[in-house]
This record gives structure tokens, C-alpha cells and sequence, in this order.
């Protein structure tokens, strides 16, 4: 179903009962990765799966100059419009890729909304900028390829979705990926829209503006409730400080681990990834965190 949030509408699946529970996706997928978990974790939680604004089938509203219509503000603001709209004025959230930059910037905007947050294979983009160098631009080059001033990224990209798609499907520490075929041409078929490719371009434009911007004024401040960290054990943040520590900075109470597989360890380690999840959010699904 579509929810409209203001002038935006947000694909959303909604299965299972129980305490809710959000699942946002990543670049350049929708909220199909979390399929398999969510099926597995439906029969605890009520899961919300959605598109970001931007993905798949959710609004693909035309960027600004300041790329404000995709600041990690706003999409953060979708995903808690959607959850009030179907009723969670409380809820427990997880984010793989971008859709944990939203749920960071989700639990510093909206912190009585959120009771546990989980953040899969990201450090906190300021981070990531600040202490960029040859191995993290290599491996990361197209946060700085998409940045580029409107349309050079979108005009190569639309030459050829076929191609991007299959790099940046590939960027997974150098471990091959288990996207099904029909996974894999699900977020390709939405990256022949050249709408898909420019929301997408502003989204990590907004990453390396805006959302800065956002993250400068509340330097300093960390995320009050519970944190789990996952990252794949083959994957890019691997080769960075270790993410817990990093995360440490930024949350009271992070905790977390590796999974097996590489960036998109969600489709690598399904199961791993559900006994994580349904371990972290137990206290919520027994009412200890109400």
C-alpha cells in the first residue's frame, strides 16, 4: 500500500503481530531485502517494510539546490509519519546501508519515538568523510561519483543502468553476493527510471551536504537508546576502525558483532541476520522497553 506523508507516499508492507518493528533498505535496493527476515520475524513483531522516498515504489519527488528533499531529516520523517499513520507512535527500528542514516538521523530527531535501533554494515556518515583516504575512496567511489552537480552522474548512469547496477550489486568486500537473479532484476528494473536514478543521486548528494549540516549541530550528542551494530565480516568496514568502537562515540549503549557475508550480509546471512535482530528487540517484544 501507499501512505501519504505530505505530498510524499511511501510504499509500505505491513505482516505479522506484536510490537512494531520498522526495516528500512539500502542503496540501490528496496525494501524486498528484508523479505526473508521480515517473514521470519513476523510471527513476534508486527514488520513494517517500505521503500525509501526516492526507491522503488514509494515518491520520486525532484530534488532541490540544497538537496533538502532527500536530507536523511526528511526521509526519517517519512518513516515516522508511516508509523503513525498505521498506529506505532512508539516502535523499534533496523537500517541497512542508507536506510541506517535515516535511522541515525531518526533516533536524534525523534528519540521518544524510537526504543532500540539497529544499524547494519554504516559508520556514521560524518565519519566516513572525516577520515577518508585512498583505501575508502576506492572502495566507496560512488559516494563521490554520485555527489557530482546535476546531471553528469545521472546522464552516465542512464547510458547504462545495466552496468551500474551490476558494480555496485558487486560491492561487497570482494565476496560474491546470494541476491537471487530475480532479486537482482527487481532493483534493476527500478534503475531504468531515470526519476529512480536522480532521487537516488540526491540522496547521497544530501549526504554530503545537508545531512553534514545536520549532524555538525548536534555534535556531540548520541543516540539515547539501545544500539546494535552488525557489519559483514567480509565486507568493507572491515578493513576501517572497528565499527563498535566508532559507534561508541555516537550512542549511551551500542553493542554488536559481524555477520557472515560481505555489505549485503542481509542477503548472505539471513538467518544470522533474524537471530540478531529477534535477540536485540526481545526486550521490546516482552514489553520491558514500553
Amino acid at each position: 500500500m501507499l501512505v501519504d506523508v505530505g505530498g510524499v507516499e511511501i510504499a509500505t508492507r505491513v505482516a505479522g503481530s506484536g510490537p512494531p518493528l520498522l526495516l528500512l533498505h539500502g542503496y540501490p535496493q528496496t525494501g524486498r531485502v528484508w523479505r526473508r527476515v521480515a517473514d521470519a520475524l513476523a510471527d513476534r513483531f508486527t514488520v513494517v517494510t517500505t521503500d525509501l522516498r526516492g526507491y522503488g515504489d514509494s515518491s520520486r519527488p525532484v530534488g532541490d539546490d540544497a538537496h533538502t528533499t532527500y536530507s536523511k531529516r526528511a526521509m526519517a520523517g517519512d518513516q515516522v509519519e508511516v508509523m503513525r499513520t498505521l498506529g506505532f507512535g512508539r516502535f523499534a527500528v533496523a537500517g541497512h546501508d542508507r536506510g541506517a542514516r535515516v535511522v541515525h538521523r531518526m533516533c536524534l530527531d525523534h528519540p521518544d519515538r524510537v526504543v532500540q535501533a539497529a544499524l547494519l554494515d554504516i559508520l556514521p556518515t560524518s565519519e566516513v568523510y572525516a577520515t577518508t583516504d585512498r583505501q575508502l575512496a576506492t572502495m566507496y567511489f560512488h559516494w563521490f561519483f554520485l555527489i557530482r552537480p546535476h546531471a553528469l552522474a545521472e546522464q552516465l548512469i542512464d547510458g547504462n543502468p545495466e552496468a551500474w547496477m551490476d558494480n555496485v550489486l558487486g560491492l561487497a568486500g570482494g565476496a560474491d553476493s546470494s541476491m537471487s537473479a530475480d532479486d537482482v532484476e527487481h532493483y534493476k528494473s527500478y534503475f531504468r527510471d531515470p526519476a529512480v536514478v536522480h532521487a537516488t543521486c540526491e540522496d547521497y548528494r544530501a549526504g554530503a551536504s545537508v545531512d553534514l549540516e545536520h549532524d555538525a549541530l548536534d555534535a556531540g550528542r548520541r543516540i539515547a537508546c539501545p544500539v546494535l551494530v552488525l557489519w559483514g565480516d567480509r565486507g568493507p568496514l572491515t578493513r576501517r576502525e572497528h565499527p563498535l568502537n566508532v559507534w561508541k562515540r555516537f550512542a549511551h549503549n551500542a553493542t554488536g558483532h559481524a555477520v557472515p557475508g560481505g555489505h549485503f550480509f542481509i542477503d548472505d546471512s539471513p538467518d544470522d541476520v533474524v537471530h540478531a535482530l529477534a535477540e536485540f528487540f526481545e526486550p521490546w517484544r516482552c514489553g520491558g522497553l514500553d
